[in-house]
């Protein structure tokens, strides 16, 4: 049980809603300043000292990471408004990471999808189970039909591979001076694009995922 101390006069009942109110408190401050939060920063807020906050979060990235996860059904909201419309699969996966790693620059801790640790970004994050939700979360809420154009639930699992390793590398290194959102699109859809298009091509020229029928027996 949450000690009853603290907590702006109104302790929480158990320690779910303790841990509840601790990432509650960890979105908001990030939401409002933008920056950087400690375990502090979040106990501050709530009027706990710091082994309040340990108790429930070992660290601080472990903390981060489940104001990220917090966030994500928000994030998708604002997401499905952004691509709303757009069933053609490069403008609308094209339009889907730009708008993500805006959103990402915004919200820090959302970038803890794509990388490790809310301190430390490492390259091997982007095969976390955690990752890959977040990458099929995405793509779900776009208006595109994408047995249509080609793509087959393992094609879909490598696409969402693909485009989370693209992300994570302008997340990590962004480039010197950072291209511009109208920048970026270009490129995404020179190269990115390219990549998606040849999709259906692929499929049909790859024997393993051809259509077998059955050889009928001669008389």
């Amino acid at each position: 049980m949450a000690r009853r101390r603290g907590w702006g006069g109104s302790p929480p009942a158990d320690d779910e809603e303790a841990s509840q109110r601790i990432v509650a408190a960890a979105v908001d401050l990030i939401d409002r300043t933008g920056a950087e939060i400690n375990i502090a920063d979040v106990a501050q807020s709530l009027g706990v000292i710091r082994q309040t906050v340990y108790r429930y979060f070992p660290s601080a990235d472990a903390l981060m990471r489940a104001a990220a996860i917090a966030s994500v059904e928000g994030f998708l909201e604002r997401l499905t408004r952004q691509v709303a419309g757009l069933d053609d699969p490069v403008e609308a996966m094209t339009e889907g990471v730009v708008y993500t790693l805006a959103e990402v620059r915004r919200t820090p801790h959302l970038g803890i999808l794509l990388s490790s640790t809310y301190s430390n970004p490492h390259p091997e994050a982007i095969a976390s189970e955690e990752a890959w939700m977040f990458g099929m979360a995405m793509i779900k809420r776009f208006d595109v039909d994408w047995e249509e154009h080609g793509y087959d639930d393992d094609s879909l699992a490598e696409l969402v591979e693909y485009v989370l390793r693209t992300m994570q590398s302008f997340f990590v290194s962004p480039g010197t001076p950072p291209r511009s959102d109208d920048d970026l699109r270009r490129y995404l859809r020179r190269w990115m694009g390219t990549a998606m298009l040849a999709q259906r091509e692929w499929d049909s020229g790859n024997p393993a995922k051809r259509d077998c029928s059955p050889v009928e027996s001669g008389s």
